[in-house]
Order: structure tokens, then C-alpha cells, then sequence
């Protein structure tokens, strides 16, 4: 990726005039970057101030990532104050939402819900911030699957959850009775999948970054990622 980091939300606004896949969204979940807040297992061990920065690392190369790519218009769904700094450098401020459910399985249908009411979209792929090894290819190959007729797809983590979840219609079942936060969501979710005879796609298992022996796989990406 050799898209700048630094996205002003006009340069996005005049970009935003031809996508790869026209009928589909992608929605980003992000967490609000406050100190203490954010990547609490890492901050456990760099502590709290070099986990933000690692956090706000990897949302800006997510956000240039989205722009310079193409793939698909998009938007992003935060846990609080849709006007952090951080947020609307990446993202136009008109895309950016409030998650609202009880859970994060919950929060994720209602994201997904309201996207797929939006005029001319079909499907979307829902992401969150924590993977900076995710590539244009990867979100082109999740789009693509949507687009053959699997009912949904999903990137898995080498950590047991997913990465990247996607749907051509809302599937309540998909986010019901999962253990967030476990190593068994990816399971369940697939045991869901087959209880209800739903077909589904399985992109190349990716990881995330949780764990300080996490941070030097960042210097492995193309470019290497730095958050000093």
C-alpha cells in the first residue's frame, strides 16, 4: 500500500466517484482512541499510551487503505463521539455512526441492517480495526464470493474469531449465542451456519494484533507499519 496515511475527508469526498464493486459497503468497527481504552491486553504489557499508539497506527493505515483501494464505498460505525479527530481525517463525517445493540453481535446486525437500506446496496462486509494485514485483495475476494450467491463469508483469525464478516441480507443468526471475545467464535458461527442450512465462504485465515509478540509481525507488512 503506498497510498498516504494522511486522508483529509474533501480529498475522500472528491475520490468517491467510481468503486471496484458499485452495489456493495463496506462498514468499519473502531473504537473511539482514548488512553486507557483501547487494546487493553496489549496495554497490559506496553501500557496504556504505546497501545493507543499502536491502535491509532492501525486505524489510519485501515482508513488509507480503504480510500486509496476502491474497492467499495464505506463507513464507519464507532463505539463513541463520531467527531474525534482521528475519525473524521480518515472518513467523511457524514459516514461515521454510533453502534447501538447490547452486545457486539448485536451491534454488528444493526450495522449491517441499516447499510443494506441504503439505495443500490446489496451486500456488505463488515471489518474492524485490528488487522492490518488485511489487503485490497483480501476485501476484493470477500465482495466477489457476496457476489457469486454464498449467503455469507468470512475471514477467519488465527485467534479463533473472524476478521471479516459479510452478507447479502441481514442473518440474525449469524451473531446469536457467539462467546465474543473467545477463541470458539469462528466455531460457532460455523455451527450456526450449517444449523440453518446457510452457505458460506471462507477467505485465508489472517491475524490481528492483540499481543505484544503481535507488534513485530507490523514490521513484515508492505510497508511496515510504525505507531512511534
Amino acid at each position: 500500500m503506498r497510498c498516504t496515511i494522511q486522508i483529509m475527508t474533501e480529498q475522500r469526498t472528491a475520490a468517491s466517484t467510481a468503486t471496484a464493486h458499485p452495489r456493495s459497503r463496506i462498514v468499519v468497527f473502531a473504537r473511539e482512541p482514548l488512553l486507557g481504552r483501547v487494546k487493553s491486553r496489549l496495554a497490559s504489557e506496553i501500557g496504556p499510551r504505546q497501545a493507543l499508539a499502536v491502535y491509532r497506527a492501525m486505524l489510519a493505515r485501515l482508513g488509507a487503505l480503504l480510500v486509496c483501494g476502491r474497492a467499495a464505498e464505506w463507513d464507519l460505525w464507532v463505539t463513541s463521539n463520531i467527531h474525534h479527530k482521528d475519525f473524521i481525517s480518515i472518513c467523511n463525517k457524514t459516514n461515521i455512526y454510533l453502534q447501538r445493540g447490547k452486545d457486539l453481535g448485536a451491534k454488528m446486525l444493526v450495522a449491517i441492517q441499516q447499510t443494506l437500506t441504503a439505495k443500490n446496496v446489496e451486500n456488505v462486509i463488515l471489518i474492524g480495526t485490528d488487522c492490518p494485514a488485511m489487503t485490497e485483495g483480501y476485501l476484493q475476494q470477500a465482495l466477489l464470493a457476496l457476489e457469486s450467491g454464498v449467503d455469507v463469508v468470512l475471514g477467519p483469525a488465527e485467534d479463533g474469531g473472524y476478521v471479516l464478516v459479510g452478507m447479502g441480507r441481514p442473518i440474525a443468526a449469524v451473531f446469536e449465542d457467539i462467546p465474543w471475545g473467545s477463541d470458539q467464535v469462528l466455531h460457532r458461527t460455523l455451527e450456526a451456519l450449517r444449523a440453518n442450512d446457510l452457505s458460506y465462504s471462507l477467505l485465508d485465515t489472517l491475524w490481528d494484533v492483540d499481543r505484544p509478540e503481535d507488534l513485530a509481525r507490523l514490521q513484515l507488512l508492505e510497508p511496515p507499519l510504525s505507531w512511534n
